[in-house]
């Protein structure tokens, strides 16, 4: 194999992983809307059932956080593109090592989060 082929391969990966990136970005912000969302019509539902509107608590806060989230992801993923791409072209390339610990473990601790609170919506209505 040319030199030519393998620093293709390479580049060709590095656009897959920042696409990789960009969907899971896109995946959290929509996530975060259905979050928010989901309080606004739960909302409105009771409304429409005459009921007093009960406030939207942590839905929509958690929804915003995932739609940050969401772009943070992106951007970082653009960070990390460019820097694996310089890494590339100068023959120093290094595999990341903190954001991916970094990335892993906030959306542990966001999941558990959800999970939380999930479970104290259902304890609260019984």
């Amino acid at each position: 194999m040319s030199e030519d082929s393998n620093r293709a391969r390479d580049h060709l990966a590095n656009e897959r992983t920042f696409l990789a990136w960009v969907r899971t970005g896109v995946a959290v912000v929509v996530f975060g809307f259905a979050i928010g969302r989901f309080s606004i019509a739960i909302r409105q539902l009771s409304l429409i059932e005459g009921r007093a509107a009960s406030t939207s608590g942590l839905s929509v806060w958690l929804g915003l956080v995932a739609i940050v989230a969401g772009v943070v992801l992106t951007v970082a993923g653009l960070a990390r593109y460019r820097q694996t791409r310089a890494q590339l072209e100068s023959g120093t390339f290094e595999p990341a090592g903190l954001v991916i610990y970094l990335v892993a473990s906030l959306t542990a601790i966001f999941g558990l989060g959800l999970g939380g609170y999930l479970l104290y919506i259902e304890m609260r209505l019984r």
